[in-house]
C-alpha cells in the first residue's frame, strides 16, 4: 500500500499546479496579437493528466469547462500510442471533439525520461479562420463548410519538427494570418511554460509523487463536488425557454428544455426536449453544452472547488443527438455562443426551483457578437471582433450586477481607446441604459449601449443577438428585463434591424446595440423605497417607472420619496392585483420620520 498523503505538501503541490494553468493564461494575455484574446481574453488554459483528464484550468472561461477534456480525448484517442516528445497537437472540428472553428486547440503532451507524464492544454477563439464572413463567426450560415478552415486533430510539431504544411495552410486561408499565427505562437508559449514548471515540480517531488498527487487533486475535487451535492435537496425540476429564430426561419422560435435530476450525490442535466438543430449557426455541439450544464451547476456549489474531472464525474449531461444541444453533420455552429449562454439561463431556472436560495433572474441572453471586416484603402484586410455583454439577473439577496461578465464568459469588454486606436471604428456612445432592468425586490442589472461608427470606405457587419421577443425572465414575482435592439443609423435615419444579420456597411454608418436589462427577483412592491430613490437619482430609473413599477412616488426636487403617496399607491397596486391585505409595517424616512 502506498504511504499515507502528507496534507501540507499535498497542498503545496496543488496550489503550485493551479499557478501553472494561470501562468500559461498571463503568457498568453502577455504574447497575444488580437484584442479578442488580450482585451475580451476569449481563451483557456489547462493542465492536464497523462490521460488527458483535467486536473486543473486558469482562471479563464467557464464556457471551456467541457470543452478541453472533450477535445483531448479525442487527440489522446487517435495520438496516444504514438505520442513522442516534442509532439504538440492542434484541432477546432466541432465535430471531433472541438466547439466552433474560431476556437483552436493546442494540447503539448509533457513527458519524462521518455514516459508521457501530463499534458499542457490551450484554447484560443481566433480573430478569423476564414469562411464566407469576416471573423468566422457568422450567425446566418446553414452549414459547416461555409464556416472557414476545419481542422481534425493534427501535428502542430511532430517530434519538435515544425509541420509546415499545416502552418502554410492557415496562412493560406485566413484573412489576418500576422494576428492568426501571433496567436497560435502564445499558445504555444504558454505550453513551453507550463512544460518548464511542470518538469520543476518533478524535480521537487519525483514522477511517482507527482502521478499520485496529480489523481488525488482529481478525487479530491470529486470529493468535494459530491459532498456539496449532496447537501442540495433531492428532486427533478424542468424550465422552459425559448431562443427568438435562427438567423434564417426569422420568427420561429427555437426551445431550449432543461430536466434537472438530483439523487444522493449525483446529478443529471438532460437537454431532450430541446429543438431538432436548426438551419443558423447557432447549434451547439456537445462538448458546449456540458461546459454550460456545469457551469450552472458549479455556479451553486461551494467557490472552494477546484474545476477539473473529479466535478466532471459527479454530473451526468445527456443530450440527444441531431438537436440544437449536440448537433451532427452539416450543421453551422460558428454562433454556438448564443445557444450555450441561453442554456445557462435555462439551467438556472431549472436550478430556481431546487435552490431558490441561491440562483439569480435571467441575464441579458449572454454576449451579443460583433464584426466589422473589410479591407483598407491599401488592400490591408481588417477585422474587429466585439463581445458586448453585461447584465446579471436580481439575486435572492441583492440586485443584479451591470457592467458584468455574463457568468459562462468570463471575458472583458474592449476598451474605447483600443478600439479607436487599432481599427476604423469609432465609439459614438458607451453608456448604461434607464428603465431596462426588470423590477424586484431586487431588480436585474442595468444594460448598456454601445454605437459604432465606421470609418473605412466599406465593410461587413456581421450581428450574433437574442432577447428580443423573449426577454430575461424574472423569478419569484421579478418582472423580466426590456428586449435588446439593434438599429442603424445612416445618412441621419434610423432603421431598426433584427438581432441576428449580416449586411454590408458604409463610411459614416452608425450600428447601435443595446443590451437586454436582465430579469429581476421578487415582488416588486417589496423593494426598499429608498434603493428606488437611488436608481431614480443614478438616472437608471424614471420617476414615472419608479411609481410604475415599484409604487413608489419620487419628488423631483428636493429628491425625496412622498411616503404617503407611495403607501397609498403600494395599497391600490396589491388591490388591483388581487393581493390579499397586508398586516402594517414601518419603515424608515430618513426626513420625514416613521411612516406608518
Amino acid at each position: 500500500m502506498s504511504p499515507p498523503i502528507d496534507p501540507i505538501e499535498f497542498e503545496l503541490f496543488k496550489n503550485a499546479l493551479f499557478s501553472i494553468a494561470d501562468e500559461m493564461a498571463l503568457t498568453i494575455c502577455r504574447t497575444t496579437y488580437s484584442s479578442v484574446l488580450r482585451d475580451s481574453m476569449d481563451f483557456s488554459t489547462a493542465f492536464a493528466d497523462r490521460d488527458g483528464k483535467l486536473v486543473a484550468q486558469g482562471l479563464t472561461l467557464p464556457g471551456h469547462l467541457g470543452s478541453i477534456p472533450t477535445a483531448l480525448e479525442v487527440v489522446v484517442e487517435r495520438y496516444g500510442q504514438t505520442m513522442v516528445e516534442g509532439d504538440v497537437f492542434a484541432m477546432n472540428d466541432p465535430f471531433d471533439g472541438g466547439m466552433h472553428l474560431p476556437d483552436i486547440f493546442v494540447f503539448k503532451p509533457l513527458f519524462v525520461e521518455g514516459e508521457r507524464i501530463a499534458f499542457a492544454a490551450t484554447i484560443c477563439h481566433h480573430t478569423d479562420v476564414g469562411g464566407r464572413v469576416a471573423g468566422s463567426n457568422a450567425a446566418d450560415s446553414t452549414e459547416i463548410y461555409q464556416e472557414g478552415l476545419r481542422i481534425p486533430p493534427l501535428h502542430l510539431y511532430q517530434a519538435g519538427v515544425r509541420n509546415e504544411t499545416l502552418f502554410r495552410l492557415l496562412e493560406t486561408n485566413v484573412r489576418v494570418p500576422v494576428k492568426v499565427l501571433g496567436d497560435l505562437r502564445a499558445q504555444l508559449a504558454a505550453c513551453h511554460i507550463a512544460e518548464r514548471q511542470f518538469h520543476d515540480l518533478v524535480q521537487r517531488y519525483g514522477v511517482l509523487k507527482v502521478n499520485r498527487y496529480m489523481a488525488e487533486v482529481i478525487d479530491y475535487a470529486e470529493r468535494l463536488t459530491r459532498a456539496a451535492v449532496a447537501d442540495l435537496p433531492d428532486g427533478e425540476v424542468s424550465f422552459e425557454d425559448w431562443i427568438d429564430d435562427d438567423g434564417i426561419d426569422l420568427g420561429q422560435p427555437i426551445r431550449l428544455f432543461c430536466t434537472m435530476k438530483k439523487q444522493g450525490d449525483r446529478m443529471t442535466v438532460d437537454w431532450t426536449g430541446s429543438s431538432p438543430q436548426v438551419k443558423g449557426a447557432i447549434n451547439n455541439t456537445l462538448s458546449y453544452t456540458k461546459a454550460a450544464s456545469y457551469c450552472a451547476i458549479r455556479s451553486v456549489l461551494p467557490g472552494d472547488i477546484p474545476n477539473n474531472e473529479g466535478v466532471f464525474r459527479v454530473i451526468d449531461v445527456i443530450a440527444p443527438e441531431g438537436t440544437i444541444a449536440n448537433a451532427v453533420l452539416p450543421a453551422a455552429c460558428a454562433a454556438r455562443g448564443l445557444t450555450g449562454f441561453r442554456m445557462v439561463d435555462c439551467a438556472f431556472g431549472a436550478l430556481a426551483m431546487l435552490v431558490p436560495d441561491r440562483v439569480f433572474a435571467a441575464s441579458d441572453g449572454g454576449n451579443t457578437g460583433i464584426s466589422i471586416g473589410g479591407y483598407h484603402a491599401d488592400r490591408k484586410p481588417f477585422i474587429f471582433v466585439d463581445f458586448a455583454c453585461g447584465t446579471w439577473g436580481g439575486r435572492p439577496w441583492a440586485d443584479g450586477l451591470e457592467g458584468n461578465a455574463n457568468m459562462l464568459a468570463n471575458m472583458a469588454s474592449v476598451s474605447v481607446e483600443v478600439i479607436e486606436a487599432e481599427y476604423p471604428v469609432q465609439i459614438t456612445a458607451y453608456e448604461l441604459l434607464p428603465d431596462r432592468m426588470g423590477a424586484g425586490k431586487f431588480r436585474g442589472g442595468a444594460p448598456y449601449t454601445r454605437s459604432y461608427r465606421f470609418l473605412e470606405r466599406e465593410a461587413v457587419l456581421q450581428i450574433r443577438s437574442d432577447r428580443r421577443t423573449f426577454r430575461p425572465y424574472g423569478l419569484y414575482g421579478g418582472h423580466p428585463g426590456q428586449p435588446s435592439e439593434n438599429q442603424l443609423i445612416r445618412d441621419g435615419e434610423t432603421t431598426a434591424l433584427p438581432s441576428k444579420f449580416t449586411m454590408t456597411i458604409r463610411e459614416g454608418d452608425v450600428y447601435r446595440h443595446d443590451l437586454a436589462g436582465a430579469g429581476g427577483w421578487g415582488d416588486p412592491l417589496e423593494r426598499d423605497p429608498e434603493a428606488v430613490l437611488k436608481d431614480v437619482r443614478n438616472e437608471l430609473l424614471s420617476p414615472d417607472k419608479a411609481a410604475r413599477d415599484y409604487g413608489v412616488v419620487v419628488e423631483a426636487a428636493p429628491w425625496r420619496i412622498d411616503a404617503a403617496a407611495t403607501a397609498d399607491l403600494r395599497d391600490r397596486l396589491r388591490r388591483g392585483r388581487g393581493d390579499a391585505p397586508l398586516p402594517t409595517i414601518r419603515w424608515q424616512d430618513p426626513e420625514a420620520g416613521d411612516v406608518a
